[in-house]
């Protein structure tokens, strides 16, 4: 079990005191995301480049990754994620291209009530055994508003143009799937 955070519920935003953002996008830039380094010589999360959506996370310890072999990774940080928001672990795009290393279960989700270390889940796709060195960067760490819905049961959807196509049915007029059923058109 992850460390025990201390109870800053009379100091920190709630959801409703929050600003989630503009619709055009931009949040707000007082967004605080509280960081406890559970490793004190692990870096803090950081943006690379202005205007970059997400933190790059590093590795904490050193992990070998044979070919689809997977393994969740130490950050050696515990995050607070504010209430209202979400944080979302998604792949580094370098290591994909790279070495076909990949978050297995992307997006990783991070909830606001989450207190333990942050672990990334990695899986190697590619053909070659990969060792990742304490360090280097393995994910970002994107924090979005999250809405919550109240579920209502219904007897029947409203219609749509797409219907029930999915699965990239939107392309596929015609064309067999590989279950030999048309695809709708």
């Amino acid at each position: 079990m992850g460390p025990r955070m201390p109870d800053r519920s009379t100091d920190r935003p709630g959801v409703d005191d929050q600003d989630h953002g503009d619709r055009d996008g931009t949040v707000a830039a007082d967004l605080h995301l509280e960081v406890v380094r559970l490793d004190p010589s692990v870096p803090l999360p950081a943006y690379a480049h202005d205007g970059d959506a997400g933190m790059d996370l590093t590795a904490a310890a050193e992990v070998t990754l044979a070919p689809m072999g997977r393994a969740a990774v130490p950050t050696g940080l515990a995050v607070a994620i504010p209430p209202g928001w979400v944080g979302l672990v998604h792949p580094r795009s370098g290591l994909a291209r790279r070495h076909g290393i990949t978050v297995a279960n992307a997006p990783g989700t991070i909830d606001a009530g989450y207190r333990g270390e942050l672990m990334v889940l990695l899986i190697n796709l590619g053909t070659e055994a990969v060792t990742l060195e304490r360090g280097d960067r393995i994910a970002q760490l994107l924090l979005q508003p999250v809405g919550r819905a109240t579920v209502v049961e219904v007897a029947r959807l409203d219609d749509t143009t797409r219907g029930h196509g999915g699965f990239g049915s939107t392309g596929l007029h015609g064309v067999t799937d590989p279950g030999g059923d048309a695809a709708p058109a």
